[in-house]
């Protein structure tokens, strides 16, 4: 009889919703205290650790390190050799477009200025722009992209998508990344969900935002350091543009920065895949992995490292 799998959870949730998985001798690890003793065939970090903590893993026989998020950021550079990680890929993507819609629909309908309003019994029916008939770029077309799109659709925009490279599919053109100063000024809504890298770190500068035409909204949902927090701000500040923004540069953002207070400027503390999807999601999703490696195949989601042996 082989051994069983071991695998590694951060928390008492995750390790009951995984009780009773044939094969699999299940421990509790948030990579805080000694290692468990033996390999960990599986080992599944706390969400929203910072990439620091995986330093924890040198020393340790791990197998495959299972991501509770897409992102990957800083991994590459304390992954201990030989490691292989993969990110929560098909976890987060509903919950971040519906996160990035609502955001779209809150500003462009005043939504913020209504709830301000309802605290002072302010009557102001003044008309806002829709959402409908707006062009919307896309600088991002991965899982999160394509979920924002299928969700843009339907409320009867025109739609744009980029990525860093041009190509067709069955939806048409998508830009290469070569064309954003030639989209920008086309577009009254820019949604951006590029993950971090150095090609893509401050990407929205002040010239990507002066490029953008007045009353434009920016909605970020990627990482916070995608934008250049100064730009931003001067931009807002002065009323020319308005923002969405599910993430900040530095985060948490202080309670006393400026960007809290800008009019148009709507600020959700990193909150796109924290909704009530998530778990259920991560839950399938290390179950999968699970299956995959009791049958000897590989797991999926690989974006760092070779197959584990």
């Amino acid at each position: 009889m082989s051994a069983p799998l071991r695998v590694a959870l951060p928390d008492q949730k995750l390790l009951d919703a995984l009780q009773g998985s044939a094969g699999v001798e299940l421990l509790r690890w948030d990579l805080t205290g000694p290692a468990p003793e033996g390999r960990i065939d599986l080992l599944v970090p706390p969400y929203m650790g910072k990439p620091g903590a995986l330093a924890a893993l040198e020393g340790v026989d791990v197998g495959l390190v299972q991501s509770q998020s897409i992102g990957y950021d800083g991994v590459a550079d304390v992954l201990p050799e030989g490691c292989v990680f993969a990110n929560a890929a098909g976890v987060h993507e509903t919950s971040t477009a519906e996160l990035a819609l609502g955001m779209m629909i809150a500003n462009q309908r005043g939504m913020a200025d209504f709830a301000r309003n309802q605290a002072t019994g302010t009557w102001d029916n003044s008309q806002r722009p829709s959402l409908a008939d707006r062009r919307v770029l896309l600088v991002g077309y991965g899982g999160v992209g394509k979920a924002i799109e299928a969700r843009l659709l339907p409320f009867e925009t025109e739609v744009t998508r980029m990525a860093s490279r041009e190509r067709e599919d069955t939806g048409g053109k998508i830009f290469g990344i070569d064309s954003l100063y030639e989209q920008l000024p086309l577009h009254e809504i820019v949604v951006v969900s590029v993950p971090l890298s150095e090609q893509t770190r401050q990407l929205v500068d002040a010239k990507f935002l002066a490029a953008m035409p007045d009353g434009a909204l920016l909605v970020n949902v990627a990482r916070g350091p995608v934008a250049d927090t100064n730009a931003l701000l001067a931009e807002t500040s002065s009323g020319r543009l308005r923002a969405a923004l599910d993430v900040t540069d530095p985060e948490p953002l202080p309670a006393d920065h400026p960007l809290w207070t800008t009019p148009g400027v709507l600020i959700t503390p990193h909150v796109g895949g924290a909704s009530s999807a998530m778990f259920p999601r991560m839950v399938r999703l290390v179950k999968q992995q699970i299956g995959l490696m009791l049958a000897g195949k590989e797991p999926v989601n690989v974006v760092l490292g070779g197959a584990p042996d």
